[in-house]
Parts: structure tokens; sequence; C-alpha cells
């Protein structure tokens, strides 16, 4: 079952940033990350499980800040993990730290009108 629920998840770069969150029609949680943080490792299985709670309704994706050092610049992403919900391709959210699924699960139902 991890494996179907890591599937959900869209693991974005430079290339693909722009087209999958500032140009999507439905919210989208970006989780800024890096392989050995170790906060950002506890909060995997948190992203795996709201990307499988709101498939259909919010994209979930991930990005590594060592291999997306600009994007994370420009984001403004000083510490990680950092969670930015975007709603319009606008940032609507930021959670920064390790959080429970219910802080990333209030903010996108905000968003969804939920």
């Amino acid at each position: 079952m991890v494996t179907v629920m890591s599937e959900l998840v869209t693991h974005l770069n430079a290339e693909t940033f722009e087209k999958t969150v500032l140009g999507s029609e439905i919210p989208v949680l970006v989780d800024f990350w890096a392989s050995w943080c170790g906060p950002c490792r506890a909060l995997a299985p948190i992203i795996e499980e709201l990307a499988a709670d709101y498939e259909g309704k919010a994209l979930v994706c991930k990005l590594d800040v060592d291999a997306e050092g600009e994007l994370a610049e420009r984001y403004e992403v000083t510490g990680i993990p950092t969670v930015v919900i975007f709603g319009g391709g606008q940032e609507a959210a930021r959670i920064v730290g390790l959080q429970g699924k219910e802080a990333f699960s209030q903010e996108l139902d905000s968003l969804l009108g939920e």
C-alpha cells in the first residue's frame, strides 16, 4: 500500500514546477525537503497520506531543496521541512517544521471550502 501512496506524490523540478504548481486549477501542497533532513523523513509518511486523502481534490508534491536550490531560494525557504500550499498559483499558507497531519489538512480544507 505504501508504494501506491508514493505514486500519488509528484516530485517536482525546475522544469515542472511552474506548470504543475502555478498553473494548477486545484490547490497544491509542496513539501520542500532534503534526504539528509531527519524531520523531513519523519514528515514523508504524512505527505503520502495527504496525497491519498486529497487525490483528485489537491496535488501533493515534493521538491528536493538540494537539487532545486534556486526554487527554494525564490520561495524563501530558509528551514526544512517547509510546506507551502498554493491556491490559484499564489502562496496561500506556509507551515515550517514537522507538524501533524491535521495542520496540513486544515489549510487544504480551508482552500477547498470544506
